[in-house]
């Protein structure tokens, strides 16, 4: 399928400009240049509240719907960045968006990046926000039995890979997951990195420079560098994968759902056809970003253990 108008606008200005890599870019341009790309997000939602918390060190963002005193089912989110950068100032529209869609709590979690912090400063931080927000789901208005754990690209990684962990320590899963476009294989060894790695604005240069800075000092198929290739998914909550059709992860995405299902996981995953890599946070030019968001605040709310 044809990419999306707005989408299509954006990869002809990319490719206009060169393609330019962002491999000869320093972590603070790649950073500030993933902040401005929020506006692109659309219209900033105001219908919901924003509260940043500190709990045993680590900072998290909760964002709610106005006037919400009940408990309610709740996403603990992980943003992308390619594990090096992004946070809440480049995903604060899509999780107001969430929260006020789903009637839910979005807790948004601020985890190390690399390069200054490498494996597996991310992952850890990721698997304590989550223990975080289970001790302390009456004080955030969380419901228990209601938690998914959720997030894009390198987010998505994290929310499988700390699922994985709260399942071996056995203290409490997840309703379930939603894991959208997520990074999942370092080795990059799929057909879609060679198809969409070069014209779709998130290039294969911009994921495996995440990877390189993030996994210096550990083998890429080290089981929590590359989760796609594990066979201990029995046992995880229904997962659900989002892909997009012009990714470089798009592959990967899907053989995750091959491999889930073959482990007894209940699995679903849809391709959104039309759209790239990165696509939940183009709102403001994207049909498909805005349907999706609606849909993924749907699953959010509905979500039962």
């Amino acid at each position: 399928m044809a990419l999306e108008k707005g989408i299509a606008q954006l990869v002809q200005g990319f490719i206009a400009a060169g393609r330019p890599s962002s491999r000869r870019q320093t972590i603070e341009v790649r950073r500030a240049g993933y902040v401005a790309s929020t506006g692109l997000a659309g219209k900033i939602e105001t219908r919901v509240q924003v509260e940043t918390l500190v709990l045993d060190g680590l900072t998290i963002r909760v964002f709610s719907p106005l006037n919400a005193s009940e408990l309610l089912p709740a996403a603990i989110y992980y943003h992308g960045g390619c594990f090096i950068s992004g946070g809440f100032d480049t995903h604060d529209n899509q999780l107001r968006q969430l929260a006020f869609y789903g009637n839910c709590r979005v807790i948004a979690v601020q985890y190390r990046l690399a390069p200054e912090h490498q494996f597996p400063a991310a992952h850890d931080d990721a698997e304590h926000a989550a223990e975080l927000v289970w001790q302390n789901a009456d004080k955030l208005g969380v419901d228990k039995n209601r938690i998914t754990l959720c997030g894009d690209s390198a987010g998505g990684h994290l929310a499988l890979v700390t699922s994985l962990r709260l399942k071996d320590k056995g203290l409490w899963n997840p309703a379930q997951l939603i894991l959208i476009y997520p990074m999942l294989d370092a080795t990059a060894s799929f057909e879609s990195y060679a198809l969409n790695g070069t014209d779709y604005i998130i290039t294969r240069d911009t994921l495996l420079s995440g990877y390189e800075m993030y996994l210096a000092e550990t083998d890429l198929q080290h089981p929590e560098a590359s989760p796609l290739w594990r066979d201990d998914f029995h046992g995880l909550p229904p997962v659900h994968i989002v892909t997009a059709e012009y990714d470089p992860l798009c592959d990967e995405g899907e053989m995750l759902f091959q491999h889930l299902t073959e482990q007894g996981v209940k699995c679903t995953a849809q391709r959104w056809l039309g759209v790239i890599h990165g696509f939940f946070q183009l709102g403001g030019v994207s049909q498909s970003a805005r349907d999706v968001m609606r849909d993924i605040a749907w699953r959010i709310s509905s979500a039962r253990q």
